[in-house]
C-alpha cells in the first residue's frame, strides 16, 4: 500500500507539473501586452528588451485580448502553442515569432472558433503553422516562412475552417505543408490577394500551394493578384486547386493571378462550381513532365454538367496541356452572349504535339475570340491545329471556336512598360500615354462582358464613356498588341 500511495504521489507531483506548463489569462476582460503576461506570469514569458521568450503554452480566454501594438521579437521554446479563444490583434511595425532554436521547431497557433484575429507586419518562421477556426481572421503584410510539418496544422501552413478570412499581402514561401488549405467540408471563401506564394509542400505530397474544399454559396472565394511560384524540386505541387467532393458549392473567382513552375496550374474537381478565371498569366506548369499525371494550365473535372466556369483574358503559355476537360466538365472561353474571350494559348504541349484545349467530355464548348497560336495571325486552320475535340474523336463534344481573335502578334514587353493612363478611379473619361499607337480601346465589367468599345482615330488619347461605378477591365489594342488594365468608375 506505501508503495501504490508513493507512486501515485509521484504521478500527482508529474501531472501538476506538466499542466503548469500552459498559462490561460483570466478571464475578466484584460487587455494585456507580452510585458503584462510576464508581470503576472514570470515563468511563462522572459523578457530581454524587446525580445520576448515563451516558455509555457499560452491561452489567451474568451474574454481577453493580447495586444502587440510596439516592435517585438517572440521566441518560442520547442513544441510551444498559442492558443487564442478571446481576441489576438499584432499590429506593431516589426513582430517576429521565432523558434528559441531552429532545430527545435514550436508548435505554432490555434485561433479557436469565435476569436477575432488580427495580424499585421508579423514573421511567423520555424513553428508549426496556424490552425485558423474561427470567421473572424486576417493576416496582412507579413512572412510565413518555414514553417513545418506536425504542430498545429497537418494541411497547410494557413489551414483555414470557416467564414471569409483575410489573406492580403504576405510573402508565404518554402514551408512544409501548402500555402493555404480548407477541409472538403469547410465552406471557406476566403480572400486570398496581393501575395507571393513560392516553392510550399516542400515535403512534396501529392498538394497544392492553395488547396482549398468548398466555399459559402453567398459569398465568393477570391484568389486575386497573387504571384504563386512552384520549385522545380516539388513535383508534387500544384497551383491552386478547388475540389467540391461532399456535395457542396464552389462559388469563386480566379483573377489576376502568375500562376508559373508548378506541377498544373489550376484545377477545378467537382459539380456545382459556378467560377471566373480572368486575366492570369498560368505560364510553365510543367515541373513534374508527366502530361499522365497533370501539366495542365487550367484542368476541370466533373462527374455532372452543372458548373458555370467562364474564362476570358488568360494567358496560358508552356504548360504541358493548356486547358483540359474530362468527365462532364464544361467552360465557357467565349460566346456571343457576353463572354469576350481574349484567351491566348501558346506552345502548351507534350510528345511534340500541342494542345491548347482538349475536350475530352461529350459537351459543346464555345471558344470564340481566343488566339489559339500565339505570335503569328491566326485562322480556323490554325487554331483546328491545337485544339482535340469531335473532328479528332468522334464521341466528343464539337468546340465553337469561329471567329478567332489574336491581336498578340508581337508582345512589345516596352511598349507595356511605358504605358499609362489616368485617372484611375475614374467618372466619365480616361487618357492614356502610349510611345505605339493605339487604335481601340474596350470596357468589360469583371464578368467578361462587353460593355463599351471605341475605335481611336489617330493621336486620340481620350476616352468618354458613360458607366456604372464598380471595377472593369480596359483593352487597349494597338496594331500588334493587347495591354488590359482595370478600372474603377466613380
Amino acid at each position: 500500500m506505501k508503495k501504490i500511495t508513493t507512486l501515485l504521489l509521484v504521478f500527482i507531483f508529474s501531472s501538476t507539473a506538466i499542466f503548469s506548463q500552459t498559462y490561460t489569462t483570466p478571464d475578466t476582460g484584460v487587455d494585456w501586452t507580452l510585458a503584462d503576461i510576464a508581470n503576472a506570469s514570470p515563468t511563462t514569458v522572459l523578457v530581454n528588451g524587446d525580445t520576448f521568450t515563451l516558455q509555457e503554452n499560452l491561452v489567451i480566454a474568451a474574454n481577453d485580448k493580447l495586444r502587440i501594438d510596439t516592435d517585438a521579437t517572440v521566441l518560442l521554446a520547442q513544441d510551444i502553442l498559442i492558443t487564442v479563444f478571446g481576441e489576438f490583434d499584432v499590429t506593431a511595425n516589426e513582430t517576429q515569432f521565432l523558434a528559441l532554436d531552429t532545430a527545435q521547431p514550436y508548435e505554432g497557433f490555434r485561433f479557436e472558433e469565435f476569436s477575432v484575429i488580427n495580424i499585421e507586419n508579423a514573421t511567423i518562421k520555424n513553428g508549426g503553422g496556424l490552425r485558423v477556426l474561427t470567421e473572424t481572421f486576417a493576416i496582412d503584410n507579413s512572412v510565413i516562412t518555414e514553417n513545418v510539418e506536425g504542430g498545429a496544422t497537418t494541411s497547410g501552413v494557413i489551414s483555414l475552417s470557416r467564414g471569409t478570412p483575410l489573406i492580403t499581402n504576405n510573402t508565404i514561401t518554402f514551408n512544409d505543408l501548402p500555402a493555404i488549405s480548407s477541409a472538403a467540408n469547410s465552406e471557406v471563401s476566403a480572400t486570398i490577394s496581393g501575395n507571393y506564394i513560392e516553392g510550399n509542400n516542400i515535403l512534396n505530397a501529392n498538394r497544392p500551394q492553395i488547396n482549398l474544399g468548398t466555399t459559402s454559396v453567398t459569398s465568393d472565394l477570391q484568389i486575386l493578384n497573387n504571384e504563386i511560384i512552384g520549385n522545380i524540386a516539388n513535383t508534387e505541387a500544384g497551383g491552386i486547386a478547388i475540389a467540391n467532393f461532399v456535395g457542396g458549392a464552389i462559388r469563386a473567382v480566379i483573377d489576376g493571378n502568375t500562376i508559373r513552375n508548378n506541377r498544373y496550374g489550376i484545377t477545378i474537381l467537382g459539380g456545382n462550381a459556378i467560377v471566373q478565371i480572368s486575366n492570369n498569366v498560368i505560364e510553365d506548369n510543367n515541373i513534374q513532365d508527366n502530361p499522365n499525371l497533370g501539366g495542365s494550365g487550367i484542368n476541370l473535372n466533373s462527374t455532372t454538367s452543372d458548373n458555370e466556369i467562364t474564362a476570358f483574358l488568360n494567358q496560358v503559355r508552356g504548360n504541358l496541356w493548356g486547358i483540359t476537360l474530362q468527365g462532364e466538365a464544361t467552360i465557357n472561353l467565349g460566346d456571343d452572349s457576353g463572354n469576350v474571350g481574349s484567351n491566348v494559348f501558346s506552345e502548351n504541349g507534350n510528345n511534340n504535339i500541342v494542345y491548347a484545349l482538349y475536350n475530352n467530355t461529350p459537351n459543346t464548348i464555345s471558344a470564340l475570340r481566343n488566339c489559339w497560336v500565339e505570335g503569328e495571325e491566326n485562322t480556323l486552320a490554325t487554331a483546328e491545329e491545337v485544339i482535340f475535340h469531335q473532328q479528332d474523336d468522334a464521341s466528343l463534344g464539337e468546340v465553337l471556336f469561329d471567329p478567332v481573335d489574336c491581336v498578340f502578334l508581337n508582345t512589345d514587353s516596352v511598349a507595356i512598360e511605358n504605358f499609362s493612363f489616368y485617372p484611375n478611379p475614374a467618372i466619365n473619361k480616361l487618357n492614356f500615354s502610349s510611345n505605339v499607337t493605339v487604335t481601340a480601346v474596350e470596357i468589360i465589367t469583371t464578368n467578361g462582358t462587353s460593355v463599351y468599345s471605341i475605335e481611336l482615330a489617330n493621336n486620340e488619347t481620350e476616352v468618354p464613356f458613360n458607366l456604372s461605378s464598380g471595377l472593369y477591365f480596359v483593352i487597349f489594342k494597338t496594331e500588334n498588341n493587347q495591354i488590359v488594365r482595370k478600372l474603377i468608375v466613380q
